[in-house]
């Protein structure tokens, strides 16, 4: 089986990106009045991690389809709101929450323009409105993967596992890598903290050079741009780091031995395609995991990863596919699967 790397395109620094001219297709001229805005929850466009792969598939999209895009931050949760309201009054077609913080200003915002299209990237609804697409991946499953990896990588038998909020999705890290863990090594100790945050690298730092100082020498750090903060001090003290979302290789190519892919720029663009083809559904969640190709670990984890660890980590990772292995999203799903 083949994983293939997130695409790498450079984040936009602009608060909105114009469309091309001069382009004379008829698809185009009508594409040329669609447009996509996204609202961010915590963090930057640039946290080279979950905004920004987002963005990048936007990117794409506006280059395939030449659509106009847009991204507004939100420094505090009373943004979110008002930056739905902004591009709602800019006739923007589709609006993107990205981020579990944005769940209720979505639903909020959907019931008082229900002729307004949304999406909301990794978080559901019990009921989903009939104007919101929610987007969810199968995290666990990557997390999985990069577990195995750490189990067979470690010198120590001690691993960790950092996580920026205690959110649904960050539980389906934590517990899919400490079942790759545990059922690849049960020697394999798992060390694990919350930093409360998305968006602290000096404390996701600390916790990883205190991890590191125990004794522990690989770390998954699902924890957005604290995690930055976490493979930094990989590299300062050359350990090994795992990274989230994207592939992260290139913050410490010596130390990040593979990365637990999210691939949130193929939902964005995704979802951008579906508005260009008239496909657009409301009222469905999207789900992506291993099966449909957007989760998974990059090519590159060869570099550093023995090939045959590799392959023992694809024939894991098509039984996960086939359904002869479930993974654990939570921590019940977990002690029940462990006893």
């Amino acid at each position: 089986m083949k994983f293939k790397k997130l695409i790498s395109i450079a984040a936009s620094v602009v608060l909105s990106a114009t469309l091309l001219t001069g382009c004379s297709s008829k698809n185009e001229k009508a594409n040329s009045n669609l447009s996509v805005g996204i609202v961010l929850g915590e963090g930057s466009i640039t946290d080279q991690s979950f905004n920004q792969a987002t963005w990048e598939g936007l990117q794409k999209a506006k280059e395939d389809f030449n659509i106009d895009i847009k991204y507004l931050e939100s420094p505090q949760e009373s943004d979110y709101i008002q930056n739905i309201e902004t591009l709602v009054d800019q006739e923007t077609d589709l609006i993107i929450g990205v981020g579990y913080q944005l769940k209720d200003a979505i639903k909020e915002s959907a019931e008082s323009y229900p002729d307004q299209k949304f999406a909301l990237m990794d978080e559901t609804y019990d009921k989903i409105p009939e104007n919101v697409v929610p987007v969810i991946f199968k995290e666990e499953e990557a997390a999985y993967l990069t577990g195995i990896i750490a189990a067979k990588m470690t010198k120590t038998n001690n691993v960790g596992f950092i996580g920026g909020m205690p959110t649904p999705a960050i539980s389906k890290y934590q517990y899919g890598y400490k079942y790759g863990v545990e059922t690849t090594n049960k020697d394999v100790k798992v060390a694990q903290q919350y930093a409360n945050s998305f968006s602290d690298q000096a404390k996701g730092k600390s916790i990883a050079k205190q991890m590191y100082a125990s004794n522990v020498d690989t770390i998954l750090s699902a924890a957005g741009d604290t995690g930055t903060g976490a493979i930094e001090a990989a590299r300062e003290n050359n350990k090994y780091a795992i990274g989230v979302d994207r592939d992260q290789s290139y913050l410490a190519p010596d130390n990040v031995i593979t990365s637990a892919l999210k691939k949130l720029n193929v939902a964005s663009y995704d979802l951008a395609k579906s508005l260009v083809e008239g496909n657009y559904k409301g009222g469905e969640a999207q789900v992506y995991g291993l099966k449909e190709g957007a989760v998974g670990i990059p090519e590159n984890t060869n570099k550093l990863v023995p090939q045959e660890i590799i392959d023992y980590v694809n024939k894991q990772a098509k039984k996960v596919i086939d359904g002869e292995i479930n993974v654990p999203r939570t921590e019940k799903e977990y002690n029940d699967m462990m006893k």
